[in-house]
């Protein structure tokens, strides 16, 4: 047995012999028990006739696609939505058909299910996943449906940013635009430097220190003072020397060098 189609069938119809099938269209020239699938003389033509179906490859074409097969009798009603299966040539004026196939159409956007395979056997021959749907001469016919897939858009993927480093170490050509807007965010940060050349100074780091750019404001302690014009304040402030804080400060370390002058204790 022939393997199911990836994609629906986009047509069913007959053919009088496998060469007739135009292009697009194969015949189902055999069974799935491997007998020769010739429906026989009865229907219409002398050498008999094949099914032939078109689509079913790997990519889904455009137009309708085929939801559902019938074959019914002659005598019954044409189903309402359905299409009388073409044959291939066309068949002559007065032939009379015991059995007809109809198919009905469905585009592509529209259709929940389509069939997917046709396959033929003898009578007794059950298929696994496949629908019976009518017998014609000794051979039953049958048909896989399945879910039609719904092509899903492509993902697109988000822009990244990519810092100067490696830009440089792209192989991609630079952008025009990325350029523009580097060189207009220089242009700006230049006019904030010539505007504040104090605060964003830095030519020497080691010149900068915590204070850099905090205000400089009196305590309201010495306000009043500084108001009043005179130098009262400064009388409170001790004023001392370099040698006066090495004095205050001086510490000859004895005990530690005492400490470390010691000999360990000897052991008896």
């Amino acid at each position: 047995m022939a393997a199911a189609a990836a994609t629906p069938l986009t047509g069913v119809g007959w053919a009088a012999a496998p060469e007739a099938a135009p292009a697009g269209w194969t015949a189902i020239t055999v069974t799935v028990e491997g007998a020769a699938a010739n429906l026989g003389k009865g229907f219409g033509h002398k050498g008999g006739g094949y099914l032939c179906v078109s689509g079913g490859g790997a990519q889904a074409a455009p137009g309708p696609v085929v939801t559902d097969v019938q074959v019914l009798s002659d005598r019954s009603p044409q189903p309402t939505g359905y299409t009388r299966a073409p044959e291939f040539p066309e068949p002559r004026i007065g032939v009379s058909r015991k059995k007809r196939v109809y198919v009905k159409l469905v585009p592509l956007d529209a259709a929940e299910t389509a069939v997917f395979d046709i396959q033929l056997s003898s009578k007794s021959k059950a298929l696994p996943h496949y629908m019976k749907i009518g017998e014609m001469g000794s051979f039953a016919i049958w048909c896989k449906k399945g879910p039609v897939p719904k092509c899903s858009p492509q993902p697109v993927p988000k822009p990244r940013t990519i810092s100067a480093g490696l830009r440089q170490l792209s192989l991609q050509p630079p952008d025009p635009n990325q350029q523009y807007v580097h060189i207009g965010r220089l242009g700006a940060a230049s006019n904030a430097l010539s505007q504040h050349p104090s605060l964003y100074d830095t030519s020497n780091i080691y010149g900068l220190s915590a204070m850099d750019g905090v205000p400089f404001t009196l305590h309201p302690k010495f306000e009043s003072r500084l108001i009043s014009g005179t130098n009262v304040f400064l009388t409170d402030l001790n004023v001392k020397s370099l040698a006066d804080i090495e004095k205050e400060y001086n510490y000859a370390f004895v005990v530690e060098r005492t400490a470390a002058a010691r000999l360990p204790p000897s052991i008896c």
